[in-house]
């Protein structure tokens, strides 16, 4: 099934987090901090102003991004191969990560 974001809605791709400790010491998933970091997998066209016009999105498909630990929403493995995925909107990301 593939996933299309709509209006200002992004899809993101969450990055594994660490298994060990800065000290070599091995992490169980319950202990583990999900990461607030991903890779955009799709974008949608923009939100739509009061003009009526399309405002361009400031994110693009295949870019790293920081964002908020309670942005998004998961989607279930029903619609997605990854079990990391965010649906969330632009205003969520923090930053782009180069």
């Amino acid at each position: 099934m593939n996933l299309q974001p709509i209006d200002d809605r992004i899809l993101v791709e969450r990055m594994q987090s660490e298994e060990k400790t800065a000290g070599g010491i091995l992490l169980p998933d319950a202990a583990r901090e999900k990461p607030q970091k991903g890779k955009i997998v799709a974008v949608g066209p923009g939100k739509v102003n009061k003009e009526g016009k399309r405002v361009a999105m400031q994110v693009k498909v295949g870019d790293t991004v920081l964002f908020t630990s309670w942005a998004g929403d998961e989607v279930k493995k029903q619609y997605s191969t990854s079990e990391d995925l965010l649906i969330m909107r632009e205003e969520d990301v923090l930053a782009v990560i180069d």
